[in-house]
């Protein structure tokens, strides 16, 4: 798990000291006849000092929190409505440093802005000694959002997922990876990060209540289920999960949410999501000077509205893709699609 101090979307400049007490002030001794000699004891300290832990490594719950984990997915089942929780997961959110791209507790989605991750600048002789004045000058290359999904259980409590998608900055025309004033620069996607959204997660989980030490413990906890596989049912490709329907449906949301799709809808009680994809453009040539000036700027390509069904079968679950008529889809698109869901359900 990486540390917490590697993580800093709060600011590009230096955190300012603390307003509790003015900075020409001391804060004045109270009453000190009950004073312990020492330094200060609490109850959390005492008790990670003591030979036998808090919690025990595999612990799944403090509270009316809990994680749950699936290979490298891990989600927060909480004892309290969603309307409870709005709240303090969107100002968890605010005083992470991120804006808000999207905010719909109707639906139940709430999505970070991109953000750069301050942690990761180098911190050498040269950056400590002009980074506050030129700090806007350093940076990663690299940008962060995070996406934010509550689903409503049937017991009142709430399932929340956090899902990672990230860029990064890829110099064209660089000749020998030297980068030139000439050189022009464009935005990837990047990989999903199962270590931030579990850091997030983590510390989203002290945000409702859970201490730093139980929530470490928590995360350490659970063990990976088995893997998912591609296969083909009457010619069309499906992804075979050895888990139940309810187990199922909760990691696809998430690998659907991790991998870029844009979920217009959902119906559980159908089992489908119902979700905007866009092909990749392959083997795509730039064109030269006069295509550009006679032809114009090039369309984009316009997004394919797909329905991904997930369908219990015993104690298995498949998943399949549907077109926007609902009928079976066995192109190239679908195989691309499964491939994704699958790979991310490993």
């Amino acid at each position: 798990m990486m540390d917490g101090d590697r993580v800093d979307y709060k600011s590009a400049g230096a955190k300012g000291p603390s307003l509790d007490v003015p900075p020409d002030l001391t804060q004045l001794s109270r009453e000190t006849r009950y004073v312990v000699p020492g330094s200060a004891v609490t109850a959390s300290a005492y008790q990670v000092g003591q030979s036998a832990p808090v919690l025990p490594t595999a612990a799944a719950a403090v509270g009316d929190v809990r994680i749950e984990r699936a290979g490298s997915q891990r989600w927060l089942v909480v004892n309290r409505p969603a309307d409870k929780l709005w709240g303090p997961v969107r100002d968890f959110w605010l005083e992470s440093g991120f804006l808000l791209s999207q905010d719909q507790e109707n639906l139940g989605i709430m999505e970070t802005d991109y953000a750069e991750n301050r942690a990761k600048i180098p911190q050498d002789f040269i950056r400590s000694a002009i980074g506050k004045l030129f700090d806007s000058l350093y940076s990663t290359g690299e940008r962060d959002k995070f996406r934010t999904r509550f689903e409503r259980r049937t017991d009142g409590g709430t399932e929340i997922y956090v899902s990672h998608r990230g860029m990064v900055e890829i110099i064209t025309g660089a000749k020998s990876g030297v980068a030139s004033s000439g050189d022009s620069s464009v935005w990837q996607p990047r990989p999903a990060d199962p270590e931030l959204e579990a850091e997030f997660l983590r510390r989203m989980m002290v945000k409702l209540g859970v201490t730093q030490e139980q929530s470490k413990a928590l995360l350490a906890g659970g063990t990976p289920t088995q893997s998912s596989r591609v296969a083909n049912i009457n010619n069309v490709p499906v992804v075979q999960i050895d888990e139940g329907f309810d187990r199922s449906w909760r990691r696809v949301g998430l690998a659907l949410d991790r991998t870029g799709f844009t979920v217009e809808d959902r119906d559980r009680s159908q089992g489908t999501y119902f979700v905007r994809y866009v092909e990749p453009i392959t083997n795509r040539t730039e064109p030269g000077f006069f295509s550009k000036l006679f032809s114009g700027t090039p369309a984009a390509v316009p997004p394919l509205k797909y329905r991904i069904v997930v369908k219990s079968e015993g104690e298995k679950t498949v998943v399949s893709v549907l077109n926007a008529q609902g009928a079976p889809e066995g192109s190239a698109n679908a195989q691309r699609i499964v491939q994704v869901i699958a790979d991310d359900l490993r």
